[in-house]
Formats: C-alpha cells, structure tokens, sequence
C-alpha cells in the first residue's frame, strides 16, 4: 500500500470526522449519523495501516481519533455490579477452561518435579548436608519446628494477607511474562516448585512427611491451581508469539493478552480463599483430617467452577475477551 497515496485519499474524511467531534454536542441527526460512518471507515484506516503500512506519527493521530469518536458514538460506560457477574460468571471460568490444555499438563509435569526432586533429598543425606547444617535441618524438621511454626508465627489476618500478596504477585508474574517466550514463566514455576520438594525431602527424611502434608495440603491444593493457571496462561500466552494460528500475531496477542489480565483479576480472588485458608485453618486447633477436607472442598469447587461454569460457557461461545464492543477494530487480513 502507498501511504502517501492513501492519506491524500482520506485525509479528508478524518479531518471532517475531527470537526464533528468537536462540536459532538451540536450535530442535528444528519450528522450524528455521518460521524457514525466517518467513525467506521477511519477505524478500518487505521488497521489497514497498522496491518501494511505502520507509520507511527499517523498511527497515533489515527488512534487518537478512533478513540475519540469511539467515545462519542459509544458514550462513557461504567463498570457495573452486572459486569462484576458476568465476569466471574461466564468470562472468568471461561477463560480458565479454554487455557486448560496448558495449565493441567504444566501442574502434572511440575508436581512432578517436585516429587522427584523430594524423592532425590529424601534419599541422599549428601544432599540434605549441601541445604544446610544438621543442627539447622532438626530446627526445620522437629516437632514444634520451623516448618510448623511458619504458619502461626504472625497473627492469622496478617499472615493470610501477606500469604495472599505473595501469592497474587507470583501469578501476575507467570501472566505479564509469559510474553516473553515462555522462560521466565517455566523458571518461576521451577523455583515454586524446588521449594516445595525441598520440604518434602527434609521432611520425609525426618519421617514427618504425614505432618507436612497436613500443614500444606489445605491450601496448598488451591494456591498452587491456581499458579499453575497463571502459568498455563502465561505458556500459551508466549507461543501466541511463536504460532499465531489463523489470526495475525497482533490481534493474537490482543486477544490472549485480554483474556490473561482478566485472568490476573480472578486468580486474585482465588488466592484471596487459599490465603484466608493458610491464614486461618492451616495453623488453627481442627484435626488434620478436618483441614484437609477443607482444603479438599475447596479445590473441588474450584475445578466444578472452571469445569462447569467454564465448559458451559464457552459451548456458548464465551472466549474470556472482552465485549465486542469495546474491542479494538480491525478487518480481515489475507493470509
């Protein structure tokens, strides 16, 4: 495409779309409808720009000027308690259901590693002298140690919200650099999951595996779903990079990327209930058994909620983007 050409064209059409935008509150009917139309074409412009010929002086006027008219065709909208339950009715379950084929297999392979890896300290004094001293590993492993003091040594309320913005962070980490062709996500993933092989080997070694499951399973069943969503989540959003599919890689990641910071969102809300758990039941007085039903209950209803809600809603054709109307434009491009 000759750019030159094409602004020469319809640099006409977007200047009188700017003249009625500036005098959006005085345009009779004949020219509201106009503006609807000037609207339309200048949105396809500007995709047929950014898809051939990207210029980013006129791009950025271009999308200024969508914007604008966007606004003023559309009108300002609010957030509502409607948009809050569609969210976490359809769009969230939704989304989790479609990434599905990458989350389940990432938890598989990495609780995986972390049973080979605790298998690995278990078995291998050598290796547990290379964590740290004798006198250090009884401290962490005993009765009344390290590893089961953790979970009361702060007040609950604190405790849970520390757990939960530690937790938060971590899966918006596996969304935001999963851009980035997949490593850091599988690295992060790594490390989660070391850390926990780590206790199963020491703990194991110390024949006090049965108590370390106990302080882990309640919330550890929900919190670690949900990094391994994110995780999933990140992983396909950096093959989008790699294969696009039928759709170019920009509007791929667009959509992808959409749908991850929705998913951002609700997985914050899932670490809310298993850092409420960690916080409160964890270290509470129940029996075993009891918190681990809890922790048991909880994965459950998560996994009906993806499974459910979110199978349900994508036969309906929900994808987890947002609405349509609030997407950007664009047009088909030939292969």
């Amino acid at each position: 495409m000759d750019l030159d050409v094409f602004v020469t064209a319809h640099s006409a059409e977007w200047d009188r779309l700017d003249a009625l935008l500036r005098r959006q509150r005085r345009l009779n009917g004949a020219e509201a409808d106009e503006l609807v139309v000037l609207y339309q074409r200048t949105a396809t412009h500007l995709s047929l720009i950014q898809s051939s010929a990207p210029d980013p002086q006129l791009t950025g006027r271009l999308s200024q000027l969508v914007a604008r008219a966007r606004s003023a065709v559309t009108g300002t909208r609010r957030a509502s308690w409607r948009d809050v339950t569609t969210f976490l009715g359809t769009g969230f379950p939704a989304a989790m259901y479609r990434t599905r084929h990458w989350w389940v297999p990432a938890a598989l392979l990495s609780l995986a590693v972390a049973a080979l890896i605790g298998w690995w300290i278990g078995t291998h004094p050598e290796v547990q002298s290379a964590i740290a001293a004798p006198d250090e590993l009884r401290q962490l492993t005993r009765p009344g140690g390290d590893y089961e003091t953790y979970y009361s040594s702060h007040p609950a309320a604190s405790f849970a919200a520390q757990v939960w913005t530690n937790n938060a962070q971590a899966a918006a980490m596996c969304l935001v650099l999963g851009a980035f062709l997949c490593f850091p996500v599988i690295w992060i993933l790594f490390l989660n999951m070391l850390n926990l092989g780590v206790g199963i080997g020491l703990m194991s070694s110390a024949g006090r595996l049965d108590t370390f499951l106990g302080l882990v399973l309640p919330h550890g069943l929900l919190e670690l779903t949900a990094v391994f969503v994110a995780a999933g989540t990140g992983l396909r959003l950096g093959w989008t990079l790699i294969d696009p599919g039928p759709r170019t890689r920009r509007t791929a990641l667009a959509e992808e990327g959409r749908a991850a910071l929705g998913m951002a969102i609700g997985l914050a809300l899932v670490l809310f209930v298993s850092g409420a758990i960690e916080g409160f039941v964890t270290p509470s007085g129940l029996p075993t058994w009891a918190r681990i039903t809890i922790g048991i209950v909880a994965e459950l209803a998560f996994l009906a909620y993806v499974y459910v809600l979110g199978g349900r809603a994508v036969r309906a054709g929900e994808r987890g983007d947002v609405a349509e109307a609030e997407q950007s434009a664009s047009v088909p491009i030939a292969a």
